[in-house]
C-alpha cells in the first residue's frame, strides 16, 4: 500500500541539498561575482530534475534502488564487481567531504551565536549525529531540522524580493560565462545541488513511498516542483549576496558576515536567525550523508539488515568528516571543498545511471532517444566544467 502524505521524496533531496553547502557556496558566488554565476544555477537544476526523475523511474519500473540494481543487473560478473567498487568509493568518499562540510557548517552557525569554540560544536555535532542514527531515533528531530532550513530558504526568497535587485542585471546572469578565478564556485554550486548520493537516496526514498509505476507521473511532478524550489532558493542566496556585498563593494571577511544579506528582512536579528537556520541545515545533512552512505552501501553488497556493517559504514564517514574539520583549514574553504569533491565525482554517479536506464530491466520505462540526448547533453556540460578546473 502507497504511502499517504502532502510531501513526497523530491522535497527530502531539497532539503537535503539547501545545507550549509549551498548556503555558503552560493553567497560567496553572489559576493564574489554577482549575478554572473545564475546560468550555472539554472543548469544545475534542470540536471538534478532530469537525473532524479531517471533513478525514480527506474526505481517504481523495477522495484530496485540503483544501489541493489548495480550489482544485479549487469551481465557479466567483472562489470558488477567494477560497478560495485567504482559507486562504493565514489559514494563513501563523496558523503565524507559533504559531511565535513555539513559538521563546520552546522558548527559555523551555533559558532556565530554563541561565540563559544567551532571545535566544541563540531565535536557535539558530529556525536548527536553518530547517536541518532546508532539508535535510530533521528527521526524524532528530522522535521524539526527540515522545517528550519525551510524557514531560512523562504527567508532568501522573501529577502530577494525586499532588497529590489535590478531584473535586467539579473537576466544577464544566466548568459553563461565564467569570469576569471570563478571555476571552483561554479563547480561548488554544481555538486551542491546534484548531490551524487542523493540519486541513490532519492531512488530508495521513491520506493517507501510509492510501490508501482502507476505513480511515475506524481513523483515526477514531485521531482519537479521540489527541486525546482528548491533551485529558486539558491538563486535567491545568489541575488541578496550579490545585492549585500558585490554591489556595495563589501567583502566577506570572515563567518559571520554571510548574515549580512538577511538584515533587510531581520534586521538586527539577522545574525541568529542566520546561525539557527545554518545550523539547522548542518545537523539535519550531518545525519543524512552518513546514512545515505551506509544505505548505499547496504544495496551495494547486500546486507540483509541494519547491522554492524551498516554502522560501520556511517561511523566512518562520520570520523572522516571530524577529522577533515581539524585539519588547518579555514571553515568556508572546507565548506567549498566538500562541494567541489562531490562535483568531480559526479560523471561516475551519472554514468551508472546512464547504464541503468538502457538496460532491458527499465522494460518501457527505458530511456527514450530524447532522454539520452538531454543526458548526454548534461554529462557534456559536467565535465567541461570539471576539466576547467584543471586546463
Amino acid at each position: 500500500m502507497e504511502k499517504k502524505g502532502r510531501f513526497g521524496p523530491g522535497f527530502l533531496i531539497a532539503a537535503a541539498f539547501i545545507g550549509p553547502g549551498t548556503v555558503t557556496s552560493a553567497t560567496l558566488a553572489g559576493a564574489k561575482f554577482g549575478f554572473s554565476l545564475l546560468w550555472i544555477v539554472l543548469i544545475a537544476i534542470f540536471s538534478a530534475i532530469i537525473l532524479q526523475e531517471m533513478v525514480g523511474r527506474f526505481s517504481l519500473a523495477t522495484n530496485m534502488d540503483i544501489g541493489s540494481a548495480l550489482v544485479k543487473i549487469p551481465d557479466k560478473e567483472w562489470i558488477r564487481i567494477i560497478f560495485k567498487i567504482l559507486a562504493f568509493l565514489a559514494i563513501i568518499v563523496g558523503c565524507a567531504a559533504y559531511e565535513a562540510g555539513n559538521i563546520v557548517g552546522g558548527a559555523l552557525g551555533i559558532n556565530i551565536i554563541s561565540g563559544v569554540n567551532l571545535n566544541f560544536w563540531v565535536i557535539l555535532i558530529s556525536l548527536t549525529a553518530f547517536l541518532l542514527l546508532f539508535f535510530g531515533k533521528y527521526k524524532v528531530i528530522e522535521k524539526f531540522l527540515i522545517f528550519l532550513v525551510v524557514i531560512m530558504g523562504i527567508s532568501f526568497f522573501i529577502t530577494a524580493f525586499l532588497v529590489s535587485p535590478n531584473i535586467l542585471a539579473i537576466l544577464k546572469g544566466f548568459k553563461p560565462s565564467i569570469p576569471e578565478g570563478s571555476i571552483t564556485l561554479i563547480l561548488a554550486l554544481l555538486g551542491t545541488t546534484i548531490v551524487p548520493y542523493n540519486l541513490f537516496l532519492h531512488s530508495s526514498s521513491v520506493l517507501k513511498k510509492w510501490k508501482s509505476s502507476d505513480s511515475i507521473g506524481l513523483m515526477r511532478w514531485d521531482t519537479v516542483l521540489a527541486i525546482g524550489l528548491g533551485g529558486f532558493i539558491t538563486m535567491a542566496i545568489i541575488i541578496t549576496a550579490s545585492v549585500a556585498y558585490y554591489l556595495k563593494g563589501i567583502s566577506i571577511s570572515s563567518p559571520s558576515d554571510l548574515s549580512l544579506q538577511l538584515e533587510p528582512l531581520f534586521g538586527k536579528f539577522a545574525e541568529i536567525s542566520f546561525g539557527i537556520g545554518l545550523f539547522a541545515a548542518g545537523l539535519s545533512s550531518a545525519i543524512t550523508a552518513p546514512y545515505a552512505a551506509a544505505f548505499t552501501s547496504k544495496g551495494l553488497f547486500g546486507w540483509k539488515e541494519e547491522g554492524i556493517k551498516f554502522k560501520a559504514v556511517f561511523s566512518f564517514v562520520i570520523l572522516t568528516g571530524i577529522f577533515v574539520s581539524f585539519l588547518k583549514i579555514k571553515p568556508l574553504s572546507i565548506i567549498i571543498l566538500a562541494q567541489v569533491t562531490n562535483a568531480l565525482l559526479l560523471p561516475i554517479v551519472a554514468l551508472f545511471v546512464f547504464y541503468l536506464l538502457n538496460s532491458k530491466d527499465s522494460g518501457e520505462f527505458k530511456n527514450t532517444l530524447f532522454q539520452n540526448i538531454l543526458f548526454v547533453l548534461i554529462f557534456i556540460i559536467i565535465v567541461f566544467v570539471n576539466m576547467k578546473k584543471f586546463l
